[in-house]
């Protein structure tokens, strides 16, 4: 048994001391004392025959105990198989040898515990009375997971879901867009999970993996809890000593280095009225570089939080964002620094100079008492808040282990902290912040800003997936109008004659929310009466109607009523071809981008509703067909753009309607809307669509 000093029972002092007659000056941030060294218990390790290194913290003030196998595993590289490491840790509690996954789930939910899972570690937490069934549960998904191909369809169902509605998320696309950058794409953290890579994941290749990696020899255990070592000495001996090691080759990749100069990287995104904007590069910032506290201070008055120098700055001196932040991320391949914000468009330009402004201040020292105290005390709060959690104990002996810190790296933090200088952030700042060697990279709507990019560097145009794109092939084909977009479309969903001949629509879809399906009928009268009824277990959730001049809509919201312009808006998308409405002239259109859709390239046209509202509708350049509509609408952090996306046209009375509707729910979400059916020229009641006054 090796036993150290270093981990249970914390006491941390950190004492202001007071005049009892003085009065207090609550302008002033105040001072703390000298923090003292954190007085940290013992905790106990040993380590099996076969290599497992465990690590024991007794606390027991709670009846509870939990278990933490983490694996030193080097990222590797999936290569077409992009995504399988993610789905290893959501299969191996899909089934066993001896236990389905209902069963592992009911065995979970009886005893109140938590078991979840990842390619590098597993996790299991529950009461202490059910020590060694919680035990039994963990082994057996870490030793005998079958990996259900049924559960692996389901896994990879939900994974393109994602994707899909990733591609029209500003933020996944730039953090596509930097990793590729940064890493390459034959770097770990460079690929990019795709839908054609998730659909070349087999089963195989997550048997092959746990086979290969989850050996004893490169794990960790920790265990927290009401526990004594004596016991769990002999318990982890009995459910891991039989645990056969083996030879891992870890993988070495070449570090990727800052590019020489400032290098101007951007993703088009049309529809967008923010610029999601970002500052990076590499560093070489290991997770015991002894340079961790001090740049991490530096990194806290430069961007760490709302009393940071950039949300000062970009928010609450400029207001050109609710919000601006900056990141140094340590690693032990290689590390990370990241500064940026979601700005308007119109100050796109404007921020990159704001945030180098700030990055330069700091290499300069321009830095206060005021900003370093706020800063040593923010990063003081939260490290002496997390020491409440055992397990924040049990992270401590892994890191020390683990990354080969120094043994007092804990006791001494708060003491280091309050230790850091202006004159140690001035080095770390020309250390580690890079102004004149970083990918400057955007996410936006490129006809507003290309122009105001190109003064920080040769500017490159990439795709969502960080593949750099020539530009000229979004470039709109001399000639081409509105109108003739329009009119490819009606001939490709069956022509002018056929979309004449209906004079009345009835289509039945349903969907689900948050598990509950919902049951939606649409119906329509031309010229422009509509109908749509939202149900959900029968009961009416939502209903809209247009009698041709003013519209109702109704719920659980109570009734609005819809005239005016907002009307003249809504007799619009009640005709039952939309388009037919936009060939009248009434309505102006606009031919404004050629964009990627799904890997199909298409023609956006931004169409303003009489309302002034103005809408963006994505027709395939080869088929003609719609693929999207954006709208902007005005949100509670400003305005936002959401997207419908539809697909598989099919068929009905001779005109193609698309039968697959992705409608949002909000920015990030959307819900998948099937077409179940669709009668033309039904019999219909005009009296159905009358508003009562």
């Amino acid at each position: 048994m090796i036993k150290l000093k270093n981990i249970i029972y914390i006491l941390l002092v950190v004492a202001f001391t007071f005049n009892a007659f003085a009065q207090v000056d609550r302008s002033k941030i105040p001072t703390p004392a000298a923090p003292r060294a954190i007085k940290l218990g013992e905790y106990e390790s040993f380590e099996l025959k076969n290599g497992l290194k465990v690590f024991v913290i007794e606390s027991h003030k709670l009846p509870r105990v939990s278990y933490n196998l983490i694996f030193d595993i080097d990222p590797i590289l999936e290569g077409d198989k992009i995504g399988y490491l993610s789905m290893v840790g959501q299969m191996l509690r899909r089934g066993t040898e001896t236990r389905t996954k209902e069963q592992i789930d009911e065995e979970t939910d009886f005893m109140g515990a938590t078991l979840s899972a990842g390619s590098t570690d597993v996790f299991a937490s529950g009461l202490s009375k059910y020590n060694e069934n919680i035990l039994k549960l963990m082994t057996d998904i870490i030793f005998n997971p079958t990996f259900p191909e049924e559960e692996l369809e389901k896994i990879r169902k939900q994974t393109i879901s994602e994707l899909a509605a990733n591609k029209d998320f500003p933020g996944a696309i730039s953090s596509n867009l930097t990793r590729s950058l940064i890493y390459g794409k034959d770097h770990p953290y460079g690929e990019i999970q795709t839908e054609e890579t998730t659909n070349n994941i087999v089963v195989e290749d997550l048997r092959a993996y746990h086979k290969k990696y989850f050996k004893p020899n490169i794990a960790y255990l920790a265990i927290v809890g009401d526990v004594d070592l004596k016991t769990t000495r002999e318990l982890i001996k009995s459910y891991f000593g039989s645990w056969e090691k083996g030879k891992i080759d870890q993988p070495v990749y070449d570090n990727p280095v800052a590019p020489e100069k400032n290098s101007v990287a951007i993703v088009n995104r049309s529809s967008s009225v923010q610029s999601n904007v970002s500052i990076t590069y590499p560093v070489d910032f290991k997770m015991a570089s002894v340079d961790r506290i001090k740049a991490r201070v530096m990194n806290q008055i430069l961007g760490g939080g709302s009393t940071a120098k950039l949300f000062a700055n970009l928010r609450e001196d400029k207001g050109y964002t609710y919000g601006s932040y900056s990141s140094l991320s340590p690693d032990e391949l290689v590390g990370e620094f990241s500064a940026g914000a979601e700005v308007r468009n119109a100050v796109t330009d404007s921020s990159i100079i704001e945030i180098i402004y700030e990055m330069n201040q700091m290499k300069k020292g321009e830095i206060t008492d005021e900003e370093l105290l706020l800063a040593k005390n923010s990063i003081a709060g939260r490290f002496s808040q997390s020491l409440e959690s055992p397990q924040t104990v049990a992270n401590f002996a892994l890191n020390l282990a683990r990354y080969d810190l120094p043994e007092d790296y804990y006791e001494t933090y708060l003491q280091k902290v309050q230790a850091v200088t202006k004159e140690d952030v001035q080095i770390m700042a020309n250390k580690y912040l890079k102004t004149e060697n970083a990918y400057i990279t955007v996410v936006g709507k490129a006809s507003e800003i290309e122009d105001q990019l190109k003064q920080f560097g040769e500017l490159k145009y990439y795709d969502i997936y960080g593949n750099e794109v020539d530009p000229s092939l979004s470039k709109l084909p001399d000639g081409l109008t509105a109108e003739a977009v329009f009119k490819k479309y009606i001939t490709a969903i069956g022509g002018q004659e056929k979309i004449a001949a209906l004079k009345t629509l009835k289509m039945k879809m349903s969907a689900s929310v948050m598990g509950q399906p919902l049951e939606m009928e649409g119906l329509k009268m031309a010229p422009n009466k509509s109908i749509l009824e939202v149900k959900m277990g029968g009961n009416l959730m939502q209903k809209q109607v247009f009698d041709g001049e003013k519209g109702l809509t109704s719920g659980m919201q109570g009734q609005q009523k819809v005239e005016g312009k907002e009307a003249e808006d809504m007799a619009i998308v009640s005709t039952i071809v939309e388009e037919i409405a936009y060939l009248d002239g009434e309505i102006k259109s606009n031919l404004a981008s050629v964009e990627v859709i799904d890997d199909n390239d298409a023609y956006g046209v931004e169409v303003t509703m009489p309302s002034g509202k103005k809408n963006t509708r994505y027709y395939d350049v080869e088929s003609g067909f719609l693929l999207r509509t954006t709208a902007v609408l005005q949100g509670p952090q400003g305005e936002m753009v959401l997207s419908t996306d539809y697909g598989e046209y099919k068929e009905f009375g001779g005109v193609k309607f698309p039968t697959i509707i992705k409608q949002p729910m909000n920015a990030q979400m959307k819900m998948d809307v099937t077409v179940l059916e669709i009668l033309i020229n039904p019999e219909l009641e005009e009296s159905i669509f009358s508003i009562e006054e």
